[in-house]
C-alpha cells in the first residue's frame, strides 16, 4: 500500500470516528434512548441523522467525506 493510500485511509477512518462522536453527543442532547442506541449500535445513529438533520447534518456530511476518502484509498 502506498503512503497516499495509508493517509487516505487513516483520515477516512478519523472522520467517520469523529462523525460517529458527534452523533453521539447530538443523541445524547436530544434523548436518553437514541444515545444508548447510539453507543451501542453505531450505524443506527446513522438513521437518528437522518431524521434529524437539521441538528447532525455536519456530523452525516462528516461521516460522508470520511467513506469517500475510503473509497477513494481502496479504489
Amino acid at each position: 500500500m502506498e503512503a497516499t493510500h495509508a493517509s487516505l485511509l487513516m483520515f477516512g477512518a478519523a472522520a467517520l470516528l469523529i462523525s460517529w462522536v458527534l452523533l453521539l453527543i447530538e443523541s445524547w442532547k436530544e434523548d436518553y434512548a437514541w444515545g444508548l442506541c447510539t453507543l451501542l449500535l453505531p450505524p443506527l445513529s446513522y438513521l437518528y441523522s437522518l431524521a434529524r438533520l437539521d441538528k447532525a447534518g455536519q456530523a452525516l456530511l462528516l461521516a460522508a467525506v470520511g467513506w469517500i476518502l475510503i473509497w477513494f484509498a481502496v479504489g
